[in-house]
């Protein structure tokens, strides 16, 4: 058995950041990673995502260049070139990590995965085929999430992809079926669209993105729809049957009625769930819920004292930054004095559709079953110069603001640069700068930001 002075499990967004400050600080750590260096983010989410996205923007971009006066008389796509260019990125970053972290002082990385033999204990199936246990006075688990793969018929005959095999494949489907549309389906879903592939989504919820207010469903859709996307909700997958390298046959239930639809490829982008299973955490007194999330407190510690959990294996935001914020909260309480807690902390996010999803604080649903008076600023995108000038004005600005106090209580952003717009937003909420102030700010023209003016007029006075 070797002792430190912590373990860190999982190379992802918390684990690896943490494992390195932890080593700098003079704590003997030692990193454990199944995978690969970098977690969900680097490998499977963020980087690769928004690089193929890139590819697809200058796709679309290719095909609409005649509005703007410059016809594009011919183009193609080559998913072999831009899944070298996204490998290529990946590996990049992966490979940059994994060295920083190699050289740190007092931080062994080690290969395998971790298996739970006792508190505080864990062995370590290594890849090269060896066993190894560590012990220490402090763990951390960072061990993030798989996509979750629902139980229907005829789904385990079929070659399915998921958010991360689909990353892998060098020719554009002919017909890609898209279980789920919220934010994974729709990206990719989007994406595979301007590559050329007839796209079909199956949502069972009434609308897409359900997560969010109405308006911005119905928005999202006609979005995607105006780009020849077929999104049908209220809608499930039954049966699926392929014949040997031929279509794949998809039953479906709509309203209560069965159909079958013919494609070739299927997505299932239905979400996530915890990588915690293998973990055997109750012999180390690490409690989960029914969903095999780790139960936390407000400072990240889990059931065992001493044993924190970060990311998205404790359940609630699956966001890279939010994991990020884990590492920091939990460093600062430990070994700064500090008394940060995740409770109540602001959850911005981005959808990397185009245009893009912002959103921060409160929308107009959380506002109503809240019971809070609120007023809703609205501004489309039609009315905002810059969208006028760049030939984009699909979407709209949203905020919801306390009328009395005039502070921001929460914005959502559906439109070209939405996640950078949201964040002008956000830090004005941080600060706690009033709608009635950013009217009369004063904005470099013309940026989108400069229409936050426009969109608090629309409250009166």
């Amino acid at each position: 058995m070797k002792t430190y002075d912590a373990i860190v499990i999982g190379a992802g967004q918390a684990g690896g950041p943490l494992a390195k400050r932890l080593a700098n600080a003079g704590k003997k750590t030692v990193l454990i990673e199944k995978r690969f260096y970098g977690g969900t983010c680097v490998n499977d989410g963020c980087t690769p995502t928004k690089t193929m996205v890139a590819s697809a923007k200058a796709a679309y971009m290719a095909g609409k260049s005649h509005e703007l006066g410059v016809p594009v008389k011919k183009f193609s796509v080559d998913l072999a070139a831009i899944k070298k260019r996204k490998d290529d990125i990946v590996l990049r970053s992966r490979n940059g990590g994994l060295k920083a972290a190699e050289k740190t002082r007092n931080l062994d990385v080690v290969f395998g995965e971790a298996v739970f033999t006792g508190e505080k204990t864990v062995e370590v199936r290594l890849n090269s085929g060896k066993k190894q246990t560590f012990a220490a006075g402090l763990v951390f688990l960072n061990p993030g999430a798989l996509p979750l793969i629902p139980e229907i018929e005829g789904l385990n005959e079929i070659q399915y992809l998921n958010s991360t095999t689909i990353l892998d494949l060098d020719k554009v489907p002919e017909h890609l079926l898209v279980l789920g549309g919220n934010y994974i389906g729709l990206e990719f879903g989007q994406m595979f669209r301007r590559f050329g592939s007839k796209v079909t989504i199956l949502e069972k919820s009434e609308r897409i993105v359900s997560h969010e207010d109405e308006d911005i469903s119905a928005e999202m859709q006609k979005i995607l729809e105006m780009e020849s996307i077929t999104i049908h909700n209220n809608t499930q997958a039954i049966k699926f049957k392929q014949k040997t390298g031929g279509k794949i046959t998809v039953t479906i239930s709509q309203k209560g009625e069965e159909r079958k639809i013919k494609c070739t490829h299927v997505l299932i982008a239905i979400g996530r769930k915890p990588q915690t299973e293998a973990l055997n955490l109750p012999i180390a007194g690490i409690e989960t819920d029914e969903h095999g999330n780790i139960r936390v407190n407000d400072k990240l510690e889990t059931t065992a004292a001493g044993v924190y959990a970060l990311g998205d294996a404790k359940g609630g935001p699956a966001f890279t930054h939010i994991s990020y914020n884990d590492y920091t909260i939990v460093y600062r309480n430990l070994f700064e004095q500090t008394d940060y807690s995740i409770k109540d902390r602001p959850v911005p996010y981005c959808m990397f559709t185009d245009p893009q999803l912002g959103r921060i604080g409160l929308d107009e649903t959380g506002a109503k079953k809240q019971g809070i008076k609120y007023k809703v600023a609205k501004l489309p995108m039609a009315h905002v110069a810059r969208a006028i000038e760049t030939g984009d004005t699909r979407g709209f600005m949203k905020a919801i603001v306390d009328p009395v106090t005039k502070e921001i209580l929460g914005a959502t952003v559906l439109g070209p640069e939405g996640g950078e717009i949201m964040t002008v937003l956000q830090m004005a909420m941080e600060g706690g700068i009033t709608y009635d102030r950013i009217r009369y700010c004063v904005f470099a023209h013309p940026l989108y930001s400069e229409s936050l003016n426009n969109l608090f007029m629309t409250l009166g006075d």
